[in-house]
């Protein structure tokens, strides 16, 4: 697949890129993408919370009254999860949420949504830019020139570009991100994706037919 390479103001640049077929134009795979998803919200999750246990609360063990004699229920330490401000019974507890997925798998679910993402039409591919210094207003109106709409886009940056990024932080729905650091969430979030014509070449790089082993 031929896509044309965009300037920043919207124009042909001339050229075209040609997408990888092992990254590009594979039979995406939904389980796995549904897995590697899975995995990178789990993995976000900080698994922190906790609630008080009957030996942590503060409090007399003392026998309320006695054993027998008041026709009241049995009673011991004012910290029983019975009553009022007691301990809580199988509360949460902090937690690792993490799951694993192989690397491969996770190769296989990011070629999986670049090649749907491809199928769709969702894939702009843009000369490779870079700011001097963070300038929202040029990122606006690059933007605004490639008719993007009010679609959720990502751009796939070639490599480091912190003026990008901080160019980007207030422009809604956009979000930018280096090629090798998106996740499979932040490719399936995405309504289209914005890859820089470096970017292109960092995919094939990394995710394809030579790096996944297949022949």
């Amino acid at each position: 697949m031929k896509l044309k390479v965009l300037q920043r103001d919207g124009s042909e640049a001339g050229r075209t890129v040609t997408l990888d077929k092992s990254v590009f134009a594979i039979e995406p795979n939904d389980h796995t993408i549904w897995l590697d998803v899975k995995r990178v919200q789990a993995n976000a999750r900080q698994g922190t919370h906790k609630s008080k246990e009957r030996s942590e609360i503060a409090g007399s063990t003392k026998k309320l009254y006695r054993q027998k004699g008041t026709g009241n229920a049995r009673a011991g330490s004012i910290k029983s999860p019975l009553r009022r401000g007691g301990g809580t019974v199988f509360g949460p507890r902090p937690r690792n949420y993490g799951i694993k997925v192989n690397r491969k798998a996770q190769a296989l679910a990011r070629r999986s949504v670049l090649s749907h993402k491809a199928k769709g039409d969702a894939i702009r591919v843009i000369e490779d830019f870079t700011f001097d210094s963070p300038d929202t207003n040029e990122m606006q109106r690059m933007v605004s020139a490639l008719e993007l709409g009010n679609a959720t886009v990502l751009l796939l940056t070639s490599g480091h570009d912190i003026n990008a990024y901080r160019s980007s932080r207030n422009i809604p729905r956009f979000k930018v991100l280096e090629a090798t650091q998106a996740s499979t969430l932040d490719l399936m979030n995405a309504k289209t994706l914005l890859i820089q014509e470096g970017a292109v070449k960092t995919l094939s790089a990394q995710l394809g037919a030579k790096k996944s082993g297949k022949k």
